[in-house]
């Protein structure tokens, strides 16, 4: 008794597994477990229904009766039932959520980490739950993170802290979007705070040694094993190699590349439903923006490229006699080991007696940090990007160090011209001159926008920011994104970078010098670099530069002037087009042709399978069955499998 009832439920399990493998299969879509189930319990169902009502009445052999009275109406209602749920989410997020929230994953290969994952899924989306995020997330409710929630703002962060790790920083590095969120948000997300537990000793030492492929002791004369600084990501020591130089010591965290890769797929899978299911998400370009910071902080976890990136900003700021850069011991750095020169010196937070003590200016200070760091933005299009109090270093030799180059930023010289221009129109308070450099960064803007209407906002923008007696500051910028963000436009993550990266300056600066003007100083630099770039020594290098590019194109000028006048002289003259050049366009006509064909083919054959169901006579295949009818029964539910993967293909691209 027990034994049937285990082969019966065996059997349903099978039946329902296949039911819920095949029919996506041949759907071509993969579906998460909750709607596989639903969708398959359903066909099991209305196809255990169809059998009893058209059970024959002449005895059929018992495998093709459950063949074809059972498995294959039930396969063809749960595919029936996917595209019909299908069909509901489209317009409500119920199923679609679901089908984001989930895959099917391998059973044997990633078994733990699966596991592991979704049970700090499932602790993420508690925390949102808890803290009533459901709307951002789900798009319950038409919800937007705007000045008029003040309470969800700070349900947000506090989510966000409680969640640690990934998301204290992917909230941090919100907290500087100035162009995409509104000052509410920034204001309330700046209040983030790292709080990561130290490693232990025995537990770093051990990493360590794993690492340099030796004990410390035997690398480093001396190690000092309490760190002086610990992140999320890593932590610093002090020591001193075998040959006498003080070094810092940075090392990752055990384990810590596994777990921020965990909490990456998570992100991004949030990052995806919340594009999928609210305005905001997808006006904002969450899903973008979440790739762009989890290729960023994949690299600060390996150390090599933040060494690559210290030796590109050195090279960028050149040798200054303010900014120093720190050494990089290569030798014995790794992937998550980083040896740089020790800085002797203190932060501009706490240098107040330190430059007492060396008798420097801090407005001279402050002005050669804010050359160096725009010079590195408007000349050689790569920036430390995060040059906050901590990274400053005031050095005993009267310079100040710059440290933590994980984060660095890159530009291209068109932006770099774009950025110039807009300090340039500031300065002359031009708003067509503006509206055109900001459209040059710009990576989108609305077809049907006004030209005319968005110039007349920057001037009233720029008389309301910029009029005399007025204090100027980075925060500027973040009015001056509100107001574009209105009018549809959007911009890279690189310049988000480079305006996160000013108004981090900014703090900085007026640490070390209160009451510093950086907007003041920022234009009064563009103006001097503008008068340097129209020196008879820098007009003769740009006019020698422009010559060299032309010259290919002046020297094969006259043989195509002659090429197109023979072919004018003789008639012959003609343009080539080329259709569907782009590849998009090509894609785009090629699928609708496909999806075109499938849906033509598909009532073809239940046309003909209607005519042979209709047939009369023919060879009995097994009473009291016709060949005729077993081929128009097949014929159908080949077209009803065609038809439905054409209906799903065009749901999910939501050309339906």
């Amino acid at each position: 008794m027990v034994f049937d009832v285990l082969l019966r439920v065996l059997a349903f399990v099978l039946l329902i597994t296949f039911l819920v493998s095949f029919g996506g299969r041949l759907l071509g879509i993969r579906q998460s477990w909750v709607r596989a189930l639903v969708a398959s319990g359903l066909g099991l169902l209305i196809g255990s229904l169809l059998a009893l009502a058209v059970a024959p009445q002449t005895p059929v052999p018992y495998p093709l009766f459950f063949v074809f009275a059972i498995l294959l109406p039930a396969l063809l209602a749960s595919m029936a039932v996917s595209v019909l749920l299908e069909l509901l989410a489209r317009p409500g997020p119920l199923v679609r959520i679901q089908g984001r929230l989930a895959t099917v994953p391998h059973p044997l290969r990633s078994l733990r980490r699966w596991a592991v994952r979704r049970r700090r899924y499932s602790h993420i989306t508690w925390l949102a739950a808890r803290h009533g995020l459901v709307p951002l997330l789900f798009g319950g409710r038409q919800a937007t993170p705007d000045a008029e929630t003040p309470r969800l703002i700070r349900n947000l962060r506090e989510a966000l802290e409680e969640a640690g790790g990934v998301f204290v920083k992917l909230g941090q590095m919100l907290s500087t979007r100035s162009d995409l969120l509104p000052p509410v948000v920034l204001a309330e997300l700046t209040m983030l705070q790292d709080a990561a537990v130290l490693v232990p000793r025995a537990e770093m030492e051990t990493w360590l040694t794993s690492e340099l492929g030796a004990a410390p002791a035997s690398l480093f004369a001396d190690f000092d094993w309490e760190p002086v600084a610990g992140a999320s990501i890593a932590q610093v020591y002090r020591a001193r190699l075998l040959s006498g130089e003080p070094v810092a010591v940075k090392v990752q965290r055990p384990g810590i590349a596994a777990l921020m890769e965990g909490d990456l797929d998570i992100m991004l899978r949030l990052a995806r439903l919340v594009e999928s299911n609210t305005t905001w998400g997808r006006e904002f370009r969450v899903l973008d923006m979440a790739q762009g910071f989890a290729a960023s902080l994949r690299e600060e976890l390996d150390f090599r490229v933040e060494a690559r990136n210290i030796a590109t900003v050195s090279a960028a700021i050149g040798a200054t006699k303010i900014v120093h850069i720190p050494t990089v011991y290569t030798s014995l750095s790794t992937g998550r080991v980083l040896l740089m020169e020790w800085f002797d010196g203190k932060s501009v937070r706490d240098a107040s007696s330190l430059l007492e003590e060396l008798g420097l200016e801090r407005i001279a200070l402050a002005r050669d940090l804010l050359d160096a760091l725009l010079g590195q933005v408007m000349r050689e299009g790569t920036f430390h990007a995060d040059p906050h109090p901590g990274n400053v270093i005031v050095l005993r030799t009267g310079q100040l160090g710059l440290l933590d180059f994980g984060s660095v930023g890159r530009i291209n010289p068109l932006q770099q011209v774009a950025l110039r221009s807009i300090l340039g129109a500031m300065q002359r308070r031009d708003a067509a001159e503006l509206r055109i450099a900001l459209l040059d960064l710009a990576t989108e803007t609305p077809a049907d926008m006004n030209d005319e209407l968005l110039e007349r906002a920057l001037a009233n923008f720029m008389a309301q920011r910029l009029g005399s007696g007025m204090e100027l500051g980075a925060a500027m910028f973040s009015e001056m994104f509100a107001l574009l963000l209105q009018f549809g436009i959007a911009f890279p993550p690189e310049i988000g970078a480079v305006f996160r990266a000013v108004m981090t300056l900014e703090g900085t600066l007026r640490v070390l010098s209160p009451g510093f003007q950086i907007m003041d100083e920022a234009r009064a630099l563009a103006m001097r670099w503008i008068r340097e770039g129209l020196a008879p020594s820098s007009l003769g290098k740009t006019v020698t530069d422009e010559l060299q590019a032309l010259l290919p194109i002046l020297r094969r000028l006259p043989r195509r002037l002659d090429r197109i006048t023979e072919a004018v002289e003789r008639g012959s003259l003609s343009v080539n087009v080329r259709l569907f050049a782009d590849a998009r366009d090509a894609r785009l006509i090629s699928t609708l042709v496909s999806r075109a064909i499938l849906a033509v083919l598909g009532a073809a054959i239940g046309l003909m399978s209607v005519l042979l169901l209709g047939a009369a006579g023919g060879p009995v295949l097994i009473a009291p069955i016709s060949l005729f009818q077993a081929l128009g029964y097949l014929g159908l539910c080949v077209s009803l499998v065609l038809i439905l993967r054409v209906v799903i293909a065009l749901v999910r691209d939501r050309l339906v």
